[in-house]
């Protein structure tokens, strides 16, 4: 597994350098038969092979500026990179102007050293947690690739890109499930920080409300690593916390409703899991879930905050929208 750890370790014992892992992400983009297409609205690759070139000469003049310099990441096409537009997955911002700075987390991760290999596409304006995007295509999830199985969204390419090789960190955002929807229907990690852990500045917004940034990558650790980059921490390794005699709730209301059966299936598979690891398992019923559901069915946070955000731009531009 391509993890973050591993990298640095064979970056810091010279067994690989930053140029040999931007060129195997280019070579998994360009794919003939790949999802690169689908995955990326914009690929940086003479940008990113000078910048894993410069890593890799401070790399061996003793000067990175960290343990992950030289990594390649993708970032999630909300977020404003200097000098490119910030069309969120859709046609109608295509020609906005340039963004003047880099979003906050995008210059985090620069700072920390990681390589951008380019953005990633989305559901248009992250609306919607299926993954699909008419103007640029939708990347199949790779569980079922044969059939394009939907990715999951909305930072639909930033899962794809993970799971085939294509970076090795993502950064998405995740306001209803934006991370861990694609994560989990593309078979890698991603995570929704508390909302304001992380700066969204210089991310284009859904709903202010809820809007979290986050990584996805291939495994725990790696998240834990990129979440600390992203708000401004150290990044320490995270340490394996015990199991045993931890008390977890399973709500016994709406979250598990009209579960498909093989999802239920694996849920209950999960469950058996950790109590076998020692997990205590509690069911609780949690009725302001079912107050919440019943006032959301009219209106939500993410719908009356977007069309707040979007309302002018909609009399202008309304045919260039996916319906």
């Amino acid at each position: 597994m391509n993890t973050l750890l591993g990298l640095a370790a064979a970056l810091d014992a010279g067994t690989t350098n930053s140029r040999d892992l931007v060129e195997r992400c280019l070579h998994a983009i360009d794919a003939p038969e790949g999802e690169g297409p689908r995955v990326f609205t914009h690929v940086a690759r003479e940008a990113a092979r000078v910048q894993a070139d410069a890593m890799d000469l401070l790399r061996r003049a003793g000067r990175a500026p960290g343990p992950f310099a030289g990594i390649p990441f993708s970032a999630k096409d909300l977020c404003d990179i200097k000098g490119q537009p910030t069309p969120a997955g859709s046609v109608v911002l295509a020609d906005a102007p340039a963004a003047t700075s880099d979003a906050v987390v995008v210059a985090r991760m620069l700072g920390a050293g990681f390589v951008l290999i380019g953005r990633t596409n989305m559901t248009e304006f992250a609306f919607s947690g299926l993954g699909i995007n008419p103007h640029h295509g939708t990347p199949a999830s790779p569980w079922d690739r044969a059939s394009r199985r939907i990715p999951g969204g909305s930072s639909s390419g930033a899962a794809v890109s993970i799971s085939d090789g294509m970076a090795f960190a993502a950064i998405g955002t995740d306001t209803g499930g934006s991370c861990r929807v694609p994560a989990a229907m593309c078979g890698v990690v991603g995570y929704k920080p508390t909302a304001r852990r992380v700066p969204i500045t210089g991310i284009l917004p859904l709903s202010p409300s809820l809007d979290s940034v986050g990584p996805l990558a291939n495994s725990v650790a790696c998240c834990a690593l990129v979440d600390a980059v992203l708000a401004g921490e150290t990044a320490v390794p995270p340490a394996p916390a015990p199991l045993s005699g931890l008390r977890l709730a399973v709500p016994s209301n709406i979250m598990l409703d009209g579960l498909d059966r093989d999802v239920a299936a694996a849920f209950a598979r999960t469950l058996e899991v950790l109590e076998e690891a020692g997990v205590r398992l509690i069911e609780l019923a949690f009725p302001a879930l079912d107050e919440a559901y019943r006032v959301q069915a009219r209106a939500s946070f993410a719908s009356v905050e977007s069309f707040a955000w979007h309302r002018t731009l909609l009399d202008r531009r309304r045919d260039g929208y996916d319906p």
